[in-house]
């Protein structure tokens, strides 16, 4: 078990419960993340599976200036709290500009710091001024020991409310791989550890609307595994048709599917924690 347990909303992160990360990869209509987070929230109720939800209202890191960005700070966080208001859930989305720190904390309860950003001191402090809880994706180019010095960065501002997501390894070959012994390193630091199952099965270098831009076949077999290895939380990406949507639509998971998708990942982490000390 982790040493620290941050609490957002109904959310124990740390705790010996299982939580969600889950959402579209962006903002997209509202229409579509209002049914969205409803089946969400009640497959979360159903599952006794506490839930944040997840969406960015920008994306910066698109490969290509023609690709889908977001609405943009202003039209995502207004749909993002309609969501909050509606259905009750904590909310996660990243921020990639010390500026639009101080409005995106006015809306949701963690501050995700993104994986290319997270040695970015004044990104990083900034954020963690809010007092929110930070979510600070794991560097594709950082060994997972040296996840110590963004936390350090933001226990120096007094915050101790801390995630850390792990999300693979490129080696610069347009591949991602998860390594199970970056879990044990990351939660040495004493932080709860999430895994962004779906972000790890992208493929750099294609469009992530090309059904080769992801690897979905290895979904199950990485996330059982991920969970086996001791994580606290798990970070899906969702859509009602992946095939449609504006970002990462190879990788994204069918919602309709979502649920049976969990359940087993629910049984091996009960079964994971009894033998914990």
């Amino acid at each position: 078990m982790s040493k620290h347990i941050v609490t957002i909303g109904n959310v124990k992160a740390g705790a010996k419960e299982l939580f969600l990360i889950a959402g579209p990869c962006v903002v997209e209509e509202e229409s579509l993340m209002m049914r969205t987070a409803e089946k969400l929230k009640e497959i979360s109720e159903r599952l006794k599976l506490p839930l944040i939800f997840k969406s960015s209202f920008q994306k910066d890191n698109r490969s290509s200036v023609d690709f889908f960005q977001g609405p943009g700070m202003e039209e995502g966080l207004s749909i993002l709290a309609k969501i909050k208001k509606e259905f009750n859930l904590p909310l996660v989305s990243d921020v990639h500009y010390p500026d639009q720190i101080k409005a995106a904390a006015e809306v949701i309860d963690i501050i995700q710091i993104p994986a290319y950003l997270c040695m970015q001191t004044s990104l990083v402090i900034e954020s963690a001024k809010t007092g929110k809880a930070i979510n600070v994706k794991h560097g594709q180019f950082l060994a997972p020991e040296n996840m110590i010095k963004p936390v350090e960065k933001i226990e120096s501002t007094g915050n101790k409310n801390i995630l850390l997501t792990e999300r693979g390894y490129t080696f610069g070959y347009n591949d991602l791989i998860v390594d199970p012994r970056s879990f044990y390193e990351m939660r040495q630091i004493g932080y709860p550890v999430i895994f962004d199952i779906t972000h790890s099965i992208r493929k750099y270098g294609i469009p992530s609307s090309d059904p080769k831009g992801g690897a979905r076949q290895y979904l199950p077999t990485i996330a059982r595994a991920g969970v086996a290895a001791g994580v606290d939380g798990v970070f899906i990406e969702t859509h009602p048709d992946p095939t449609k949507a504006l970002c990462d639509a190879a990788s994204q998971y069918k919602l309709a599917d979502f649920e049976e998708f969990v359940k087993p990942l629910i049984e091996i982490h009960n079964l994971v924690r009894q033998y914990e000390n």
